[in-house]
């Protein structure tokens, strides 16, 4: 989604003419998730998808009514029926699409600049066709909803969405001539929250495609090397931080940034470098720690983790050796079975492939 964003302040800037179609509600195997969005411009240029190619053209035919004066408008998209070529998900869910033209006051740089800083933002768009949009985070509010009491209310449910890490449809304010309440609107809270972090310790080879993949997938990814020859921006351009240390060191000076959202590879199979770092990220909050290298150096770790103390729910922690089978060669492939690795405990994914399992393909 930063990339929808990023382009919607571009085409904003240069008073590009365009809709922002945004999933607000899904129900079943949903493709995508709510908040995901599609710009479709007046010059036909789209950005972005909201169902994986399932209902985009039928979106961008809304989108080109809205930008004709329609005003905004809601679609519900559902099972497709027997002809594929229907509009509908083939996928078996149903989500529903809000599509508005985007205007000038809109607050697209403030939320692509606050994404730019890692910092959480959301923006809160009226769904009932009211004016306006405002953007709410760790910086303060942006834009207006045309209301001062309905921007406090839309600011405090930004908050709350943002607190939980999920955007989805919120009703704020109350019915009536009450003057002191926020009059009653159903707003779409677009949240997004600091992307996940992951901390790549050892500038070897087998670290290079990883960091790619790591931030094509949204992570804010560190490289950490004590080798300034090998730790460069050079080497890693994709890398949000190339840091000249030893891993614990930076692990224990930036211990309160780790979550149960970071990610923790051990590439070097050093045991000099792995084992420090992860005593620490062992102990820690991390959702994943892996270790690169084969079962006798695994074995040989173990053995060094357990003398520095740490206990067997703590060892049980370890993903080593790293990734998951895919019978894969070479740093590229490897780094795509590490990678799968991190998205199954994220998500709480099997691992297995989904012919051999029953159920729906997307949670719901």
């Amino acid at each position: 989604m930063r990339h929808v964003i990023d382009q919607a302040a571009v085409w904003q800037a240069s008073a590009t003419r365009f809709a922002m179609a945004t999933v607000v509600r899904t129900w079943g195997s949903a493709p995508h998730a709510a908040g995901t969005s599609m710009l479709v411009a007046e010059d036909g240029r789209v950005v972005g998808s909201v169902s994986g190619g399932c209902v985009e053209a039928a979106v961008c035919a809304v989108a080109e009514d809205v930008l004709a004066g329609a005003g905004p408008a809601r679609e519900t998209y559902g099972v497709s029926d027997d002809d594929a070529f229907s509009v509908g998900l083939t996928c078996g869910g149903t989500i529903e699409v809000l599509v508005r033209e985007v205007t000038g006051d809109a607050p697209l740089a403030r939320v692509a600049a606050d994404l730019a800083a890692h910092a959480p933002v959301a923006l809160v768009t009226p769904v009932e066709g009211g004016p306006g949009s405002l953007a709410a985070g760790a910086s303060g509010v942006s834009g207006t909803l045309g209301d001062a009491r309905l921007d406090r209310a839309a600011a405090q449910a930004a908050e709350a969405l943002l607190a939980r890490g999920t955007s989805g449809l919120v009703r704020v304010g109350e019915p009536g001539p009450d003057t002191s309440c926020a009059p009653e609107r159903e707003l779409f809270v677009q949240a997004f929250g600091v992307p996940p972090h992951l901390l790549v310790c050892g500038a070897v080879e087998f670290a290079r495609p990883l960091v790619r993949i790591g931030a094509l997938l949204g992570h804010h990814v560190t490289v950490c090397d004590a080798r300034p020859a090998f730790a460069t921006a050079a080497r890693f351009p994709d890398a949000h931080e190339v840091v000249v240390d030893r891993p614990h060191r930076w692990f224990a000076a930036h211990a309160d940034q780790v979550d149960a959202a970071t990610a923790v590879c051990v590439m070097t199979h050093d045991a000099r470098f792995d084992v420090p770092v992860l005593e620490l990220a062992l102990r820690s909050r991390a959702g994943y720690v892996g270790a690169m290298g084969s079962r006798r150096t695994h074995e040989d770790r173990l053995a060094r983790l357990r003398a520095a103390g740490l206990g067997e729910a703590e060892l049980a922690r370890l993903r080593s050796p790293i990734g998951l089978d895919l019978g894969g060669r070479g740093p590229e492939e490897t780094a795509v079975s590490i990678a799968a690795e991190i998205i199954a405990v994220r998500r709480g994914g099997s691992g297995r492939p989904l012919s051999g399992l029953a159920g729906p393909v997307h949670a719901s």
